[in-house]
């Protein structure tokens, strides 16, 4: 009986998949996976975030980014997209490319019925191994409900969790204040539930 050996992508070939791609996929430790499309009410979150953190740093040394920056995790050889990442200083890059980068301090995700468990398990974990990374923020497009984790000590993480339209989720980084009405403005529940 003759095998056929399946041929796992290399990270050059899910890299150069990714230029031509009319969608975004991640690449997990020799996977190419397809990433879902999101909802209007994803979008109007990231957003109002991207909005809101992109004024409060606007004259400090931070850069915030959407959704289209790839993050590049060597030890768990995984290159993934999240929602929105803040960098302190200066971006690092993964081999130069201006597409991807390997130093935010803050990752925010918007929760995804279908993504969620992947988003607060493995990514989560996988996070954990970037030196820089100190904070992640978790946030529902389908109700008024959001997590914090802030990195306190070596593998030590202070968890909070709101659930109330007039909380702020005070950030670590900088010590910025968002707010669930600018947070979640304009954003329907129902159409979108």
């Amino acid at each position: 009986m003759q095998t056929t050996a399946i041929k796992t992508p290399s990270i050059e070939d899910y890299l150069q998949q990714e230029e031509k791609a009319d969608f975004k996929s991640e690449y997990i430790d020799g996977q190419i996976i397809p990433m879902t499309g999101g909802t209007t009410n994803h979008n109007q979150i990231v957003g109002n975030i991207y909005a809101e953190l992109h004024f409060a740093f606007k004259k400090l040394d931070y850069r915030v980014y959407v959704e289209n920056v790839r993050l590049w995790i060597p030890e768990k050889r995984i290159f993934t997209y999240p929602d929105i990442m803040v960098i302190q200083g200066e971006p690092i890059y993964y081999e130069n490319r201006k597409d991807t980068i390997l130093n935010p301090s803050l990752i925010m995700e918007v929760l995804s019925p279908s993504t969620e468990n992947y988003d607060k398990e493995g990514k989560f974990s996988a996070y954990r191994t970037i030196d820089t990374f100190e904070e992640y923020v978790l946030i529902s497009q389908t109700k008024i409900y959001g997590e914090k984790f802030v990195k306190t000590g070596n593998k030590q993480w202070l968890f909070q969790e709101y659930h109330q339209e007039d909380e702020n989720i005070n950030l670590k980084l900088n010590d910025i204040t968002l707010n669930f009405t600018d947070i979640y403005h304009k954003v329907d529940f129902i159409t979108n539930s």
